[in-house]
């Protein structure tokens, strides 16, 4: 594994750390606040910027991106995504200590499975953890492009579908995210791909309004929204790196150990996002209201 690796994973793991964080403190901020609507963009910007612990969140997150796109110049996307994906577990942490709860069942096995990618991700860096060929751009903007008609149509057919406000938009919001980091990834090449620094602006600016206002949605707990947020921001970026930029993916037994970590970290943040259904004295689960 060369020093570039090893710097870009630990930049990584410092980066989910913060960022995660992050998410607990503006979730905890924004649920104080009056209403923020995407009808009125101005006035909810202005409610955020006001508050003052809101900011103290934010500032967590930026520092977290700047690790990231520290991360990224270093090393591939797809491995720097699966480290962050492990991150999660600090999300479920922080907020069972402010709630002063154990975590147990579905939540454990998601932590543990998050852990168990990030070590099967460790052992399959021996072999192929370059940088790949990049991929070609008009490629790259169509894959960004469907991605956020994907979020759009999403948040219009949810409702159909019977999933909560702070559902559709945590998974949008995971999805205008990917967008931001795939598009972080690809402008670090230079040159035209600069261009991408609009796509990368768009899609975080498109990603923090879904996540505060699904922090205010009924349901909108942090965990559900930011841990759903995550599951689609890491796990479109990870395939990104390997199908669209074309990153060396490593063949035989370390192939399939990449393959499981990826597989890990996602499954495992696909725990923690779910919300577990109160029990009855019978020891049934509940309809949902």
């Amino acid at each position: 594994m060369s020093a570039a690796t090893i710097a870009a994973l630990a930049l990584a793991l410092g980066s989910s750390v913060l960022l995660n964080l992050a998410y607990s403190r503006e979730h905890d901020a924004a649920k104080r606040l009056p209403k923020l609507t995407l009808r009125d963009p101005v006035r909810s910007v202005r409610l955020l910027l006001d508050d003052r612990a809101w900011m103290r969140g934010f500032a967590l997150e930026a520092s977290g991106f700047a690790l990231y796109a520290a991360a990224l110049s270093l090393g591939s996307l797809a491995l720097v995504q699966s480290v962050s994906a492990g991150g999660i577990g600090v999300l479920v942490w922080a907020s069972g200590r402010a709630a002063r709860r154990p975590i147990a069942g579905r939540e454990a096995a998601g932590v543990a499975l998050s852990f168990l990618g990030l070590l099967l991700l460790g052992i399959s860096l021996t072999r192929a953890s370059g940088e790949g060929a990049g991929g070609q751009a008009p490629t790259i903007a169509l894959w960004l492009g469907a991605t956020a008609a994907v979020a759009a149509v999403f948040l219009h057919v949810a409702p159909r579908l019977g999933l909560t406000g702070a559902t559709a938009r945590g998974l949008a919001g995971g999805l205008m995210f990917s967008i931001g980091d795939i598009s972080t990834k690809v402008l670090t090449g230079g040159g035209v791909r600069l261009l991408f620094g609009f796509s990368a602006v768009a899609g975080y600016l498109a990603g923090t309004a879904l996540l505060q206002s699904g922090y205010q949605a009924p349901g909108g707990n942090v965990v559900r929204v930011a841990g759903l947020a995550t599951l689609a921001t890491n796990a479109l970026p990870i395939a990104a790196g390997t199908l669209l930029l074309e990153e060396p993916f490593p063949s035989g037994v370390f192939g399939a150990l990449r393959a499981a970590a990826f597989l890990a970290v996602v499954l495992g943040a696909f725990l923690l996002a779910q919300e577990e259904r109160p029990q009855t004295p019978s020891g049934l689960d509940t309809p949902p209201p």
